[in-house]
């Protein structure tokens, strides 16, 4: 972070780069470090114990006369901790054997180091009783090993232990506790424990052993770490040191100084991963003005500390600093450049460093290529880490099992499968996964739902003795399946799993019963809860979550609350989530009552209400047309940060519209589309309140906005729109919206089918066209649905569009219905082009299908517009005398033909005609009492 502090810290660095002290060469670098050579007879020695199987016939061949010294080489070059115990039972057997520290302290730390509490224990209880007093580098390694362990406090109460002992810690015994300290992330402690240290005050009193849990490693020691600390700190802690093993009172009490490298090394490097930049520069000053010699590790602990907080200039400097004083950049030095710049994504400069690594002599280390090859990876560039991977190949480094899981992900990524599943054959060839690999590579594949690539890494190549495959591997292979919505074989997966050797953990049913929830399978995830529970393992709150927003959204909300009891049973806290989905359960079934509930039960548990709750509860006031708690609601989540989100604001617009409250919705509305959330509902709701209340213009207003914000992108926001216009009366607007979703290829459904048949209706189509219209789409009859879109287009005067799939129909030679001639007879006319309306009755009779009447409804029509006087004379003669059953509509269409060929005098006769037809003659008022009072005389006789 840039502030006053950091560029007091900026300054101070640089001047302290500059100063002119020299930086000394360190009397022992870890670059530097050689394996010791032993001169006389120790060599061969070592060669025989390393070749012979027979170790204590080895041993009392050739080591009967070592020396103490020869002794202590020996016991040190075992590099097996079993060896070295059988080493040293030897040596402890000779007659003229005198127990040593040194050889205790070699034992102990290869004990530690293997994690053989209890043989640790034994060793030092037996150290006691041949009265060896540990010593500083005792204690040193103990706490070494321990901290290494994880043991941090087991490994302060060794220095507790120690002080107890009356020995105080030397510098590399606080070195170590520092570093223990540090790498536990205890920062604090640990500067404290050295500032202590510095004055000459170690207390320890903060440790109690009351609060450290037994440790016991199941070898059948009837002692616990505990007990053995126990009675070691009341037992031997009294104990008067030997003297010379420890200083005065007067030595412990004054100021120190470090003046080891390796410890100003570590409290750098303590400083830096506690963000305290200036205090670790005023330890690198220190050891400028201390004189204390520098070494290649104090560079790099001070470049990635400045550099790990963005100082990346200093990080340079320092690095050009090092090198003028003539301390040689190792690989981890280039190592830590690389990471730094990746981490700020400046690649070039990262890939740079890995190319100087070579330039200056030095050897790219596995760190490296495994760094670059993640930066490469990472983003997606094949051919750099290809290049970089033949590169590796030609000097016989080979991919390390970490990068795998990086490069084949890059591969899945890009698409290359081929080479992914040839990268992971060729590895597993020479090398066994780890079950964490497995589970990286089936978790790579699984992220991009390709379950059968996922399935292959799986039950892979399995050669080794280890091979139950771990919970983790089938964690992330049911993982796989539930992305792909493969239910069953996830399923049967988690049934296989004990077969063979693994059982499922918490991870496996929770990720299940999600699974399952989220598919509906609602049975199967409550079985697999009771399961998990029976088994001891604890559901988390996401779990129960995920069933009850199963069950409420499939509305069996009685089953919802049941394992929302069970949940609170169990002692799981429920979260907004559990709460939203109960909440909104009931808010889609009407249940204000039981929502309001749920919702006065979230705020007593603490839990805020969130925007996707109250606006169920918005929904569930809808429900019922309560206003003013909607209102509340609404006024709630005005209050959020980020104010309404579109489904609150669309529930009250909805719940405007049905209200009829025009200036409320519209405020709501214009609100909408001035923070551009405005969606395809809000529009409708809008559309729909406007056609409600009459106010058309309006309506289609809003119809023609939606329309230009290119809301229209499904059939159901079409059908809305194409309403709007048919209720307007504006059947062309409505025509040209059919063409444009057929265009875009938006499959007419139902609901655009009720609208073009009322298109027709509101037309003027005669009714039984749109009967017959309306029944063969009903009846899914072949080519209904051309048939109605063919005569809406031809309705509107889209002619062009009816005709093209009139001739589609037509060229496809097949047996067509009658409905669909009629339509196709309906488009020529319409469109003028009589003769193949003709043509096309003609072969409709050729075909064996009799006309009906809607057949010559649409006749009549085209012999009015050709002026063909005799064809629409020759079906009225039909009509007239009976040939044709009595049609209004026909009698109609008649007229019209013949106003069509000019002859409103014969059209006014047909009129007439109809009249009486459906009418009856016109009696007068005398005749028909007269009929009447002759009925009465009949029924009186």
């Amino acid at each position: 972070m840039l502030n006053s502090r950091g560029c007091r810290f900026h300054l101070e660095f640089k001047l302290h780069c500059h100063s002119k002290t020299l930086f000394l060469p360190a009397r022992s670098s870890s670059s530097n470090v050689k394996k010791k050579r032993y001169g006389g007879v120790l060599p061969s020695i070592l060669r025989s114990l390393d070749s012979d199987k027979d170790l204590e016939k080895t041993l009392a061949s050739v080591c009967e006369n070592l020396s103490p010294k020869e002794q202590t080489v020996v016991l040190k070059e075992q590099s097996n901790c079993e060896r070295l115990i059988r080493v040293f039972e030897f040596f402890k057997s000779l007659k003229d054997y005198v127990p040593n520290v040194i050889h205790y302290n070699i034992v102990l730390r290869a004990l530690g180091r293997a994690q053989k509490w209890d043989k640790l224990r034994l060793c030092w209880i037996e150290m006691a009783k041949n009265g060896v007093l540990p010593t500083n580098n005792t204690y040193g390694m103990l706490v070494d090993v321990y901290g290494k362990a994880g043991m941090v406090k087991e490994a302060l109460l060794w220095i507790k232990h120690m002080r107890l002992r009356g020995l105080y810690p030397d510098e590399v015994t606080m070195n170590t506790v520092v570093r223990v300290l540090k790498d536990a992330g205890d920062f604090d402690r640990a500067d404290r424990f050295y500032k202590d240290w510095c004055t000459g005050r170690v207390d320890l009193n903060d440790i109690e052993l009351d609060s450290m849990i037994d440790l016991d490693n199941g070898s059948g020691s009837a002692i616990s770490f505990k007990q053995f600390l126990s009675t070691e700190l009341f037992r031997t802690g009294g104990r008067s040191p030997v003297s010379g093993t420890s200083g005065s009172p007067d030595t412990e009490s004054s100021v120190r100084k470090p003046r080891l490298t390796s410890t100003y090394n570590t409290l750098i490097d303590l400083y830096g991963k506690a963000g305290r930049l200036k205090d670790a520069a005023d330890v690198f000053a220190e050891m400028l003005k201390s004189g204390v010699a520098m070494d290649t590790i104090t560079f790099n602990t001070m470049i990635f500390t400045c550099g790990s907080h963005g100082h990346l200039l200093e990080a340079e400097s320092l690095l050009a600093k090092m090198e003028e004083r003539g301390i040689p950049p190792d690989t981890k030095t280039y190592n830590i450049f690389l990471s730094l710049y990746a981490g700020a994504g400046n690649i070039e400069a990262a890939l740079e460093y890995y190319r100087k690594i070579r330039k200056v002599g030095l050897f790219p280390d596995i760190v490296t290529h495994r760094a670059v090859l993640h930066i490469l990876c990472k983003r997606n560039m094949v051919q750099e880490a290809e290049t970089l991977i033949e590169e590796m190949e030609e000097f016989g480094i080979h991919i390390d099992e970490q990068s795998l899981p990086v490069i084949i992900k890059m591969y899945i990524a890009e698409g290359l499968l081929d080479r992914a599943k040839m990268l992971f054959e060729k590895f597993i060839l020479d090398h066994e996964l780890s079950s964490k690999t497995s589970a990286a590579i089936i978790d790579a594949y699984a992220e991009r739902g390709l379950w059968s690539e996922a399935e292959a890494v799986f039950y892979g190549k399995r050669d080794s003795p280890r091979q139950n495959r771990s919970v983790l591997e089938y964690n992330v292979m049911v993982k796989a399946y539930g992305k792909a919505e493969l239910y069953d074989k996830a399923y049967s997966l988690f049934k296989s799993m004990r077969n063979h050797g693994t059982w499922p953990d918490e991870c496996t049913y929770n990720s299940l019963i999600q699974m399952f929830s989220g598919g509906d399978l609602v049975d199967h995830a409550r079985d697999l809860l009771g399961e998990m529970r029976a088994a001891g393992l604890k559901p988390k709150c996401q779990t129960y979550s995920s069933l009850i927003a199963c069950y409420a959204r499939l509305g069996q909300l009685s089953d919802a609350v049941d394992v929302y009891q069970e949940m609170i049973s169990a002692g799981v806290k429920p979260n907004e989530v559990v709460f939203g989905s109960l909440i909104n359960g009931f808010a889609e079934t009407g249940g204000v009552e039981e929502a309001l509930q749920y919702f006065r039960m979230m705020e007593e548990s603490g839990i805020s209400a969130n925007k996707i709750v109250l606006t169920s509860l918005i929904k569930a006031y809808t429900k019922v047309g309560c206003l003013e708690g909607a209102k509340r609601a609404y006024e709630k989540i005005k209050d959020l940060e980020g104010g309404p989100d579109i489904v609150a604001s669309n529930s009250m617009l909805n719940l405007y519209a049905d209200l009829g409250m025009v200036s409320e919705a519209r405020c709501v509305f214009d609100n909408l589309k001035e923070n551009g959330s405005a969606d395809g509902f809000s529009f409708a709701a809008m559309m729909y309140l406007y056609k409600s209340m009459g106010m058309l213009d309006e309506a289609i207003d809003v119809a023609d906005e939606m329309k230009q914000s290119g809301l229209l992108r499904d059939c159901s926001s079409y059908n809305k729109v194409m309403a709007c216009y048919v209720t307007n009366g504006q059947l062309r607007g409505c025509g040209e919206l059919l063409h444009e979703m057929i265009n875009r290829k938006i499959l007419p459904d139902m609901g655009t089918f009720n609208v073009l048949l009322t298109s027709l209706k509101k037309g003027g189509i005669p009714i039984e066209a749109v009967t017959q219209l309306e029944s063969s789409y009903l009846e899914g009859k072949p080519y209904a649905r051309q048939a109605v879109i063919i005569t809406v287009f031809s309705l509107v005067g889209l002619h062009a569009y009816a005709l093209k799939s009139c001739d589609a129909i037509i060229k496809a030679e097949i047996p067509l219905e009658s409905f669909v001639y009629n339509a196709m007879i309906y488009a020529y006319g319409s469109s003028g082009q009589i003769d193949k309306a003709l043509n096309v009755f003609m072969k409709m009779k050729d075909d064996g299908l009799e006309p009906d009447i809607i057949t010559y409804i649409n006749l009549v029509s085209c012999y009015g517009k050709a002026g063909m006087l005799e064809g629409v004379k020759r079906i009225y003669s039909q009509l007239k005398f009976g040939e044709i059953e009595p049609n209004e509509s026909l009698f109609k269409a008649i007229m019209d033909g013949y106003k069509d060929a000019n002859k409103p005098d014969l059209a006014e006769l047909v009129n007439q005609e109809m009249k009486f037809a459906f009418e009856g003659p016109d009696y007068s008022e005398s005749e028909v009492e007269g009929e009447s009072k002759s009925e009465d005389i009949v029924l009186d006789l």
